[in-house]
């Protein structure tokens, strides 16, 4: 385990009392107290993630997060994991016990604007493909180190995935952050034990000039003797840990000493001091195994899986990665959580993702299709829809929450489980008011998310056909069937909203207008699921049975909104009407029992997306976001008035 440096020396005694009341601490509060101000001074949410910081001022620090133990309810072999941003490490697994010990340790980069809720899941590993999520909470690191308390450790209670309100379990973690300055020291301090062989903390002339050697800067090597006069301050003849990190300060502003990390060997870019001290910082743990967690792992529940799908992966039958895998290796779907600012794994049926690849990634599957399968599918959704509006159908939702058991709050729905009489009325419930939160209310010049979905975002049509939609003959006209006024969406931007079968079935008005027309566009029930939409073989979204509409908005000129249908979603359903004035989040219908999705298009020069939904999106992620998400601004607002700061909008229900 140890690293002791990682805790931060910095935070001594003569620290914290002068921050509680002597006479200097007004001018040097301590580091803990910095940390809470900073932190409660830029409490708004990021737009997107970085892997590097995009300015030096948002840097936080570097955060020690320890998973030390856990309590269970009964005895096994347990597996911890903690997920942030992008990143998902594992522990080991524990001994036969209730009461798990880890003691693992991961370090985190920390910005302002940056991920910061950690979610830690609690696996028992009991099963030989999978192992079973059994408990899980989630942590504001921000709030955790912002807190009262100044005791670095704190136990959370663990909850059962499909039951928020039902603890499982607990578990101590413990979370402390380096100050900057503290991150310099420790990084030299490394530094220095590459060489320090005798373990004296000072390096000889020979130690320097090999550690010179390591840096990889040639022009450095040549100087070395120079160097280490310069570094050698007090004349002693030797280099302490204190004088290397003055020169290694000094020396990168003006002519950096390193050119790759001794480490790994990356190459380091000399203009950014912060990002290469805190890239080497981090190696330097990795690489000395003082880090004790696996990583390279996307979600826990990779993280989880035991050795049948590693085989699987191992013999090519299945892969994990960020975005669709297209073809026979679509086995996984990996979203980034929009609010939680970290990757998930959609939950399919394994059976089904099998037939779907079957079917839509090979001429010979939509071969079948074309010779009669297409009314098949429509045959199979019109009786599946009568069979879940039947009373004997509500039997099926208890199986349906166990199967969805961590992507379903039942605390949002407006009426209990019991409320509802069929499996229909409950795939089309209600949620409560102020359930999700609407960006920017009174201003209509911002435009929201139309539903609880997973999200793609592009400037032109042609663009989601380079990233994400791969049949040939997709265009916004085919979207649009024959309207008359399809050519005023030439160019225009384009926005997906594909819903899951656990989402919320309700969609919404992404814009406040006037809806001046709904048409009805007969057509087939292809899956909207992106292994279809990613084949060649088919066109789902210009093919698919799908409603029209078109909003005439004082903001973004018109605006369509696409509800289309899919397998086992027969029936689109609308709570407005045509010649209706309507609010941005009012709801505007609902889709039946399956998944489906609605597209929104506007016209060229219309609207300015966020810029996260469009970097995912050009990565071919999909964004996991919620209704009354911001979607993006108006430009011609923006180029007629300022807009309003968005960041302090207020939300309204």
């Amino acid at each position: 385990m140890g690293h002791g440096s990682s805790k931060s020396s910095s935070v001594d005694e003569s620290e914290d009392s002068s921050s509680s009341g002597g006479t200097n601490s007004k001018q040097h509060p301590s580091f803990r107290g910095r940390i809470k101000q900073k932190l409660h001074l830029h409490r708004r949410p990021a737009a997107s993630q970085h892997a590097k910081l995009n300015s030096h001022e948002t840097f936080v620090g570097i955060a020690l997060v320890t998973l030390i133990n856990a309590e269970m309810k009964f005895k096994d072999k347990w597996l911890a994991c903690i997920s942030i941003g992008e990143q998902t490490f594992r522990t080991d697994i524990s001994d036969q016990t209730n009461m798990p010990t880890w003691n693992s340790e991961k370090k985190f980069v920390l910005e302002l604007n940056g991920p910061h809720i950690a979610k830690i899941s609690v696996f028992e590993t009991n099963r030989l493909s999978k192992n079973n999520l059994v408990g899980y909470c989630e942590i504001d690191l921000f709030e955790f180190l912002s807190r009262l308390s100044d005791s670095d450790t704190e136990v959370f209670d663990l909850f059962d995935p499909s039951s928020s309100n039902v603890v499982v379990g607990k578990i101590s973690i413990s979370c402390s952050i380096e100050d900057p300055i503290e991150t310099e020291k420790s990084f030299a301090r490394r530094i220095l034990s590459i060489v320090d062989y005798n373990g004296d903390g000072k390096l000889s002339f020979s130690e320097f000039s090999e550690l010179i050697n390591a840096f990889g800067n040639q022009l450095a090597a040549k100087k070395k003797e120079e160097l280490f006069k310069a570094a050698d301050v007090n004349g002693d003849g030797v280099v302490s840990m204190d004088e290397l990190a003055t020169l290694l300060a000094v020396q990168q502003e003006k002519e950096p000493l390193m050119n790759c990390c001794p480490v790994c060997g990356e190459i380091l870019e000399i203009s950014d001091k912060l990002n290469s001290m805190i890239h080497m910082s981090l190696c330097f743990d990795e690489g000395t195994g003082n880090q004790v967690m696996t990583g390279g792992f996307l979600t826990d529940k990779q993280a989880s899986y035991g050795w049948m799908f590693k085989l699987s992966e191992w013999a090519h039958v299945s892969s994990y990665d960020v975005g669709l895998n297209s073809g026979s290796s679509a086995s996984h779907i990996v979203v980034f959580d929009r609010k939680k600012k970290r990757l998930v794994e959609e939950i399919i049926d394994g059976k089904i993702v099998l037939s779907m690849r079957a079917i839509y990634q090979s001429k010979i599957g939509l071969g079948i299709l074309d010779k009669g399968a297409k009314e098949i599918l429509q045959s199979l959704s019109e009786k599946q829809g009568k069979k879940m509006n039947l009373i004997e159908s509500a039997k099926d939702i208890p199986t349906f929450l166990e199967f969805f058991k961590d992507q379903i709050n039942l605390a949002e729905v407006k009426y209990p489980i019991d409320h509802f009489k069929t499996f229909n009325e409950f795939f089309i419930r209600e949620l409560k008011i102020g359930a999700r939160p609407i960006a920017c209310v009174g201003h209509d010049d911002v435009a929201v998310c139309a539903a609880d979905s997973r999200l793609m975002a592009f400037k032109t049509a042609e663009e989601s056909r380079r990233f994400w939609i791969k049949g040939k003959k997709f265009s916004l006209q085919g979207l649009l069937g024959n309207l008359p006024c399809s050519n005023d969406f030439i160019d225009g931007t384009l926005v997906i909203f594909r819903l899951a079968p656990q989402d919320y079935h309700r969609f919404h008005f992404p814009v406040s207008g006037t809806i001046e027309q709904i048409v009805d566009i007969p057509g087939c029930l292809y899956t909207v699921n992106p292994i279809a939409v990613n084949s060649k073989y088919c066109n789902v979204f210009t093919e698919n049975k799908r409603a029209v509409s078109i909003i005439s908005t004082s903001d973004f000129g018109k605006v369509a909104f696409v509800a289309i249908g899919a397998t086992m979603v027969g029936s689109i359903s609308f709570t407005k009407k045509k010649g209706d004035y309507v609010q941005k989040a009012d709801e505007f219908g609902y889709f039946s029992f399956g998944g489906s999705t609605v597209i929104c298009v506007f016209q060229k020069d219309s609207i300015a997306l966020d810029e996260d939904l469009l970097g995912n999106s050009a990565r071919s992620l999909e964004t996991l976001v919620t209704v009354g998400m911001q979607l993006g601004v108006s430009i011609k607002k923006h180029t007629e008035v300022p807009l309003p700061d968005i960041n302090n909008c207020v939300l309204g229900a």
